[in-house]
């Protein structure tokens, strides 16, 4: 899938209506349709582990990219730590590419949590499927318009906490173990203003970007995190990837 999810016209009530044709509430599937629900669960599984191999992909990406902007930057006592300044734009551009991708799996994943939570488990644990909660009519309105379960800078705040959080520590530690010890250890602050000028750009406002850059992602992840938590609690469940 290329491009976002387009929306669809406006839902039909009689498609939408938990009745069976003959206009009586259902109670019950045919094993017909039983059938038909079971091959759409194994798609959205399908689904779900492409769009998660794809992101798996996008990260590796990243930390490889990470990797040789530490071997340049470490290669010799003499090399410069402007490609640790650098990769960050990479590393920004993966994220955003990864935080797209997310979103794309967090509809499939939904979905199929939803087949397993209202299908698949009352029909084990009770053998009925509980049709007058009209669950079926939640699934029905995701696939007539179909949408993004979440904001792009929730599925940022998501892959920064799962993944990217650890890459961009690791990137600024580094970037800042290399000031501090090549060429040689420093004992003055001055040395350190002096060895992360870029250019014009002065050495302050260099490492004042820097300290910005990481707690701005910090902040995002924190505030994911509280967002997840407050959806949830509105859904009165703890996940906070459901549908709806």
């Amino acid at each position: 899938m290329a491009q976002e999810i387009p929306k669809s016209p406006e839902a039909d009530p009689a498609v939408l209506s938990p009745t069976s044709p003959d206009g009586a509430e259902r109670k019950s599937l045919t094993p017909c349709e039983i059938t038909a629900v079971a091959h759409l669960y194994r798609a959205e599984v399908y689904r779900s582990t492409i769009w998660r191999t794809r992101l798996d992909t996008t990260t590796n990406w990243a930390v490889v990219t990470l990797g040789v902007a530490l071997s340049i930057t470490f290669s010799s006592p003499e090399a410069s730590p402007l490609p640790l300044v650098l990769v960050g734009v990479l590393i920004i551009l993966f994220l955003a590419l990864a935080a797209r991708r997310y979103r794309y799996f967090n509809v499939w994943r939904a979905r199929a949590r939803w087949l397993e939570t209202h299908f698949y488990a009352p029909m084990l644990d009770e053998g009925d499927l509980h049709l007058e909660e009209n669950w079926q009519k939640t699934l029905a309105k995701d696939y007539i318009t179909p949408a993004y379960h979440i904001p792009f800078i929730t599925a940022v705040g998501r892959r920064i906490r799962h993944n990217y959080l650890w890459i961009l520590l690791i990137q600024s530690l580094a970037y800042a173990g290399k000031v501090m010890v090549h060429p040689f250890p420093i004992t003055r602050w001055e040395q350190a203003t002096k060895r992360t000028d870029i250019g014009p750009i002065p050495g302050e406002l260099v490492m004042l970007m820097g300290v910005l850059y990481v707690l701005s992602w910090v902040a995002i992840s924190f505030w994911s995190y509280q967002d997840d938590i407050n959806r949830g609690e509105r859904r009165g469940s703890p996940k906070s990837d459901s549908m709806g």
